[in-house]
């Protein structure tokens, strides 16, 4: 592993695992959830902050509610810090903040993965065919171990830190925990688990908010209040 890299930042851990070695077109690997992953993504980034006491929630408009940056407590992460960047400047609505920081992430986290080798990049060559990249299961082994930890968590019933809290509350909030099983069993006391953590991380529940509105569905949840991970004013 390179040494430049500081610890894996928690939507590092969670495309991770939404990335599926054996799947896609002969095996190609793909990353489960496309479609939504931008607010996945961004919702792991605010999460993240709010365990490091980087972010913090404050009231909005009506009954909505704002994150803003905690001015004196920048992190160090390069990712980290240019969401926070983008908070400094004035409280956002978490909704927003969501839809703007989570398109551009999917690359650079994957590029650090690639570089950890948690995830093997290659390229396959066909006669006839367009160059494809194929990713593979990385020799690290930490896709595994989180996901042995998940699997604790919901299974087990672990009482989890609040960094894996908040990656199985973003898993159950994209919806992605189903893809999972027989790994993860889909069992009436593991989706409640999963439920109840995803209600205690706000910004969990605010991509489960986003990605329903996305699709014009029902709204899952309101953004909660009083998580457990975020300290308030």
């Amino acid at each position: 592993m390179t040494q430049r890299l500081g610890p894996p930042a928690l939507a590092e851990d969670l495309l991770l695992l939404l990335f599926q070695p054996s799947s896609g077109p002969e095996g190609t690997g793909v990353v489960a959830g496309e479609e939504t992953l931008p607010y996945v993504l961004a919702g792991a980034m605010l999460a993240d902050l709010s365990i490091g006491r980087h972010v913090r929630t404050v009231p909005g408009w009506s009954g909505s509610t704002r994150v803003e940056a905690v001015a004196e407590r920048p992190p160090t992460d390069d990712l980290l810090r240019s969401t926070w960047d983008y908070l400094a400047s004035r409280p956002r609505g978490v909704q927003a903040t969501l839809a703007v920081i989570g398109p551009a992430l999917r690359r650079p986290l994957l590029e650090r993965l690639i570089e950890r080798d948690d995830i093997h990049r290659s390229t396959c060559v066909e006669t006839e065919a367009p160059i494809r990249e194929r990713l593979t299961d990385g020799e690290s082994g930490r896709r595994r171990s989180l996901l042995r930890g998940v699997r604790g968590v919901l299974v087990g019933e672990a009482e989890p830190e609040p960094r894996l809290a908040a990656l199985v509350a973003l898993l159950s909030g994209s919806e992605m925990l189903p893809r999972f099983h027989p790994e993860i069993p889909r069992t009436t006391a593991t989706i409640a688990r999963a439920k109840q953590l995803e209600h205690g991380i706000w910004a969990a529940d605010a991509a489960a908010g986003a990605i329903a509105r996305s699709f014009a569905a029902t709204v899952v949840n309101n953004v909660i209040l009083a998580a457990a991970v975020l300290p308030k004013r």
